[in-house]
Formats: structure tokens, C-alpha cells, sequence
């Protein structure tokens, strides 16, 4: 039996142990002999679409294309007032998420998740593409720490990792926290060492529209990048002292804000990481305004990082463009993408490259 086949037949395991709970929990309300409505009304069906076209100039060539970013479902169980079940698949890709919560605390205060689910490292990389400005969706440094594809070492993680969550908010929501276990490894994937990654996260809402967010990272890598051949030595381009399966130390911090009012909506962060012997650091600050109706909105971001400080991988990217909301949460965007060249000591990596990109979402809850 594969490995797809038999992850299926877990996936319909586990919806028809969550449907069979949902039954029971309503045959035992008397009051309402109606349970296929009762368990209706605790699923909770969404799912958004992204899909667009760039053209790109890079190295004197210039390419352009239709494509389909994501498209994602995903459903919610509320199996009682303080258990909860999520699955999300994009058809595109493979599965995001699978986890179940569990609200400890008659409040808010404590709730325990276990499962796939996005890590709390930095600001943007727990957001969905749909609620962020850019089209490219996260920033340089987020993509590069947070594992969403950029690094070669960790592989393409999507932000998400297995393991255990705990976290909350007190203090009238003024207050939030998480503390994750992870494996570290990414999604669908086992852990490929004995270490465990810790990811704390803390908020600080001081006032309306204003949200200071600062995490943190201690944990240990297993390479899955092959040998770079052009250098004549083991790792990937970013950080050549690492080798194909070998663990390493990975630490990271961060702290930003995020601000929203009527008449702007803003948010930065500052981001520092630690491969092995390796220093990358990098900050951005990304903003819309809206141009006479909340509907049609300016677009504007300023992004650095610097991917190994020791290689002087220093990258800048600078964001313009319109965007506009034709229904809730569906929207139309175009925007100019421009990032600059970067070198190291021995090799050149890359030209300056620019472009325009152009997508439509559409997302129903």
C-alpha cells in the first residue's frame, strides 16, 4: 500500500470518527431529535483561490505567465464548546493542516493544539495569503527563516511544522501568547534528528488597532539540501559550511508591530537568524492606503535581508501597486516588483530583477 493511499484512509478515519462524535453528542440532546442539523450547524465550511499572471525581466530575459497560486479548502469541526477539529488541503500543493484543539481554561486563557499547524515565528508567516498586501504574499526574511521555501536547507515547509501548541490571551485580549513544540522538519514529514524546535510568540495589544508581536526560536536543523557543485562544497548557496543531513544549530527572533485605522494599514518587523556559524538579519515595512473608499487601496512595501552576513548576501525588494476589493474578502491586485542583485566573495548569484504581477482572489467562509 503507498503512502498516499494510506494517508487517505486516515483522513477518512478521522472524518468519520469526528462525524460519529458530532452524531452522538446530538442524539444525546433529547430537546432536539434533529441531530443531522445539529451537526451541520457545527461544521464550518472555507476556502479562497489565487490566480494571476507575471511578467519578469531578469538577466536580460523576460518571461510571462498564467498561473494558479493556491487553491485551498479547508473545513472546521466544533465537536463541543471546547474541542475543535481543522483539515486543510491545497489542491495545488499537498495537505497544510490537520489539528485538533482543546480549550483547557473556561476562558481563553489556555488552549492546547496538537497536530500540522503554521508556527508562531514572526509576524506575517501565521497570516493567511488573503489578509497580506503583497502578491508575492511574505517577506524575504520571513520566507528565508520561517521555512515558507526560500532556504535550501530546510526545504519548502509552508510556515508549518507537527507538534504541540499551547497557547492564549487574558487581560481583556490585550495580552497573547504561544508556546510551540515542533519537529522542525516541515509538514507531512518526520523529525530528522533527536531535538526538538521551541517557538515562543507574545502580544501586546496597547491600545485599538495597534498589535507588538515578538517571537523567538531555539532549535536544531537536519539539512535536505543537496551538494552545491558550483562552489565544490557541501550546503546550499546561502550557507556552503552545512552538508547534506547533517544537524545544525537554527535560532531565530523577531519583533514587530501591526497598526490598522481607517485611514492606514501598516505593519514592520525586524528578524534575525542563526544557521550554524551563520548571521542573516533583515527588516520591512509594508503598507495600504486607501484612495478616497476602502475598496481601491495603494500597496507599498520596502523589504531587505541579508541572507548570510559573512557572504555580504544583502538583497533589497521594493513593492508599488493598486488593489482593489470588489466583494468581502475578494479583490483584484496589480503591482511592480523590483529586488536588487547580490553577490558573494566567489560567486555571483543573481542580477537585478523586476516585474509585474498581476492576481485575483476569491475566498467564502
Amino acid at each position: 500500500m503507498n503512502q498516499k493511499s494510506t494517508f487517505s484512509k486516515a483522513m477518512l478515519a478521522i472524518a468519520l470518527a469526528i462525524t460519529g462524535c458530532l452524531a452522538t453528542n446530538g442524539q444525546e440532546k433529547s430537546q432536539s431529535p434533529d441531530w443531522l442539523q445539529d451537526i451541520s450547524s457545527r461544521i464550518k465550511l472555507h476556502g479562497y483561490a489565487q490566480a494571476g499572471y507575471t511578467y519578469s525581466h531578469k538577466g536580460g530575459t523576460n518571461t510571462n505567465t498564467f498561473e494558479l497560486k493556491r487553491s485551498i479548502f479547508w473545513a472546521e469541526a466544533r465537536i463541543t464548546d471546547r474541542w475543535s477539529f481543522r483539515f486543510m488541503y491545497d489542491f495545488s500543493s499537498v495537505v497544510q493542516e490537520f489539528y485538533t484543539d482543546y480549550r483547557l481554561t473556561k476562558n481563553n486563557a489556555l488552549t492546547v493544539r496538537f497536530g500540522q499547524f503554521k508556527k508562531g515565528l514572526s509576524l506575517e508567516n501565521p497570516l493567511s495569503p488573503t489578509a497580506m498586501e503583497a502578491i508575492d504574499v511574505y517577506s524575504e526574511g520571513v520566507s528565508f527563516l520561517a521555512g515558507c521555501g526560500s532556504d535550501p536547507l530546510m526545504g519548502r515547509q509552508f510556515g508549518r511544522d507537527l507538534g504541540l501548541s499551547f497557547f492564549g490571551e487574558t487581560n481583556n485580549k490585550k495580552f497573547a501568547y504561544e508556546l510551540d513544540v515542533l519537529n522542525g522538519q516541515g509538514i507531512n514529514k518526520k523529525d530528522g534528528n533527536k531535538f526538538k524546535d521551541v517557538i515562543v510568540r507574545i502580544e501586546y495589544r496597547p491600545m485599538n488597532g495597534l498589535n507588538v508581536v515578538a517571537t523567538g526560536q531555539i532549535g536544531r536543523g537536519h539539512s535536505v539540501a543537496e551538494a552545491d557543485l558550483t562552489k565544490g562544497k557541501p550546503g546550499s548557496i546561502y550557507n556552503p559550511t552545512i552538508a547534506y543531513g547533517q544537524d545544525y544549530k537554527r535560532h531565530r527572533c523577531t519583533i514587530g508591530a501591526d497598526y490598522k485605522s481607517k485611514a492606514i494599514k501598516v505593519h514592520g518587523e525586524y528578524l534575525n537568524g542563526w544557521d550554524g556559524d551563520a548571521h542573516s538579519w533583515g527588516a520591512y515595512v509594508t503598507g495600504a492606503i486607501p484612495l478616497g473608499t476602502p475598496k481601491l487601496e495603494l500597496v507599498t512595501s520596502y523589504d531587505f535581508f541579508n541572507f548570510n552576513t559573512s557572504l555580504g548576501m544583502d538583497q533589497h525588494k521594493a513593492i508599488g501597486g493598486l488593489q482593489y476589493w470588489f466583494f468581502k474578502r475578494c479583490r483584484l491586485q496589480v503591482q511592480y516588483v523590483y529586488k536588487s542583485a547580490y553577490t558573494t566573495d566567489t560567486q555571483f548569484v543573481h542580477g537585478a530583477n523586476h516585474g509585474i504581477m498581476c492576481q485575483m482572489q476569491v475566498r467564502f467562509n
